[in-house]
């Protein structure tokens, strides 16, 4: 069962195009937030660039889209490209490409840089609670396409989360009515940084629909 939010339906095909146009636009805003970070150029170029940013701002904002949902016609899930943890179309998303097992387990392998530090080096704590709760999420609802939604999560904090390339993990623990437990962590190459357990509860419109 999908979640109705009233999504436009696309095609396999307009998926794709979509995916090769707007993925490359997405880099090159993920690139210019790290170029914007660490920048020591001169005034003059700040300027010049600062104007150059706002023209192109300009053109994109010529034609916006409503702010609607996307279905994928052929696999049923939501294109949630807005996410801020895997949207395609979101240059604050790492992006996480989230990797689902039979089993019902699902992974994630990606990279957290200089836009999501805390303290020098580090990833900010809130950005890894961000990350796990929508691993336990996609694990909790079958890859979004089951209407739960977090209600509560609890985080422990083993130790920091360097920069660089992580893992996040998540399964279900077990389901009980209209609840489903899940798990997860976040790790690095030494090991899990932190875990993370998750309650995702079915709303009571679609426990009704049902």
């Amino acid at each position: 069962m999908s979640m109705d939010f009233g999504y436009d339906v696309v095609t396999a095909e307009e998926y794709d195009r979509q995916r090769s146009l707007y993925g490359p636009l997405t880099e090159s805003l993920r690139r210019l937030i790290a170029a914007g970070l660490h920048t020591e150029v001169d005034e003059d170029t700040v300027r010049e660039a600062r104007a150059a940013i706002d023209a192109v701002t300009g053109m994109l904002e010529r034609k916006q889209r409503p702010a609607t949902a996307v279905l994928h016609e052929a696999t049923g899930r939501p294109l949630v490209w807005a996410n801020p943890a895997v949207g395609l179309r979101n240059a604050i998303a790492p992006p996480m490409e989230i990797q689902h097992e039979d089993s019902g387990r699902c992974w994630s392998e990606f990279t957290l840089g200089a836009a999501y530090e805390g303290p020098p080096g580090w990833v900010h704590g809130g950005i890894c609670a961000l990350v796990l709760d929508h691993i336990l999420g996609e694990a909790a609802s079958d890859g979004l396409t089951q209407p739960k939604f977090t209600g509560t999560i609890t985080l422990r904090y083993l130790r920091g989360t360097p920069l660089g390339p992580l893992r996040a993990e998540a399964y279900i623990e077990r389901t009980e009515g209209a609840k489903t437990y899940a798990r997860g962590y976040l790790s690095d190459a030494e090991g899990t940084t932190v875990e993370a357990e998750g309650v995702f509860i079915v709303p009571a419109w679609a426990r009704d629909a049902g």
